[in-house]
């Protein structure tokens, strides 16, 4: 299904959906002002439904918009959701931040989406884009005298490559048919830079992975899972991390954002999207959780059922990482 044809369906669902009072609001995309930036939208009415995009370049984890909403007096939001968000979904409700009941899954399976930031290298930094546009396997992009076609493979986002979920895995109106369910990358080469690396190394890699962050946060407040009232980095009694850009700092804030994130993160990569110094910050968040993979076999938001391993107490755990 064409893309145009997906908008389609998410406006005719979405309006169909607030005309009945069956939700206050459906949380999805519009046009933004510039190409290639398609922005959250909130849609209270059926007229407003009407502004409902579908693109390659709808790259915000919307599930970051459930929580602590007010669901007015339907008591049920509608969230449009590819299979990452699906994902943060389950685990939201999993961990009794929402309830199944009190949203709605438009469910849209993922054609892959695209990195911004690719197209613009792939057509020289100098040039201005005014339209970009989809054909089939490429893009059309153009601007003040150029038009060049870019193949969507060269510039999909980097966990899309590597997604193991395209389909979404809990819905309650399915937009097109479920597609193939991953792009066939292998998501444990992730942190494979990293891993081969003996330990002093890879403290060296990572502290020079990071050593452009400014600290502004964008990663955080880009994630489904960081919804704490108070993060760690704002606290003043105790202070737990100091708010400087000095890099014990700077690495410790990435290091315990990350662990906060374990057995939990879904690989969106919303927090490489928003960061504005194109920092890889997939690199640590995977490799923990290729060893949450690892060693309790469990993937994150596959399934309402199965219990999150950082939630549970085995007495019999080995403990092997304690030496």
């Amino acid at each position: 299904m064409e893309n145009q044809e997906v908008a389609q369906k998410i406006q005719e669902v979405a309006k169909k959906l607030l005309s009945e009072g069956k939700v206050s609001c459906v949380i999805g995309f519009e046009k933004g002002t510039v190409p290639m930036r398609e922005r959250p939208f909130f849609a209270y009415t059926p007229e407003e439904a009407e502004r409902l995009t579908w693109t390659s370049f709808c790259c915000n984890n919307l599930a970051n918009f459930l929580v602590r909403r007010d669901l007015g007096e339907a008591g049920k939001v509608a969230v449009v959701a590819q299979g990452c968000v699906s994902r943060n979904i389950v685990g939201l409700i999993k961990e009794n931040q929402i309830s199944r009941e009190q949203v709605f899954v438009i469910g849209v399976p993922s054609p892959g989406m695209l990195d911004r930031r690719k197209v613009q290298a792939e057509v020289g930094a100098e040039k201005v884009i005014t339209e970009v546009s989809e054909d089939g396997e490429d893009l059309i992009v153009k601007g003040k005298g150029f038009e060049e076609r870019v193949p969507r493979k060269k510039v999909m986002r980097d966990n899309c490559y590597t997604c193991v979920q395209r389909n979404p895995v809990i819905v309650d109106e399915l937009i097109g048919a479920e597609t193939e369910p991953t792009h066939g990358g292998n998501i444990d080469k992730v942190s494979a830079p990293w891993e081969k690396l003996q330990a002093d190394d890879r403290w060296a890699e990572f502290a020079e992975n990071y050593q452009t962050c400014i600290r502004c946060y964008a990663c955080r407040d880009a994630c489904p899972l960081c919804y704490c009232h108070v993060c760690f980095v704002d606290e003043a009694q105790p202070q737990w991390c100091g708010k400087t850009q000095d890099e014990s700092d700077v690495l410790t804030y990435h290091v315990l954002r990350a662990f906060h994130c374990a057995g939990r993160c879904t690989d969106c990569g919303a927090c490489e999207s928003a960061c504005p110094m194109g920092i890889k910050v997939r690199r640590l968040t995977s490799k923990i959780e290729k060893d949450i993979r690892e060693m309790y076999g469990y993937q994150a938001g596959m399934d309402l059922e199965s219990k999150p391993p950082m939630s549970v107490y085995r007495p019999d755990d080995p403990q092997e990482f304690i030496k």
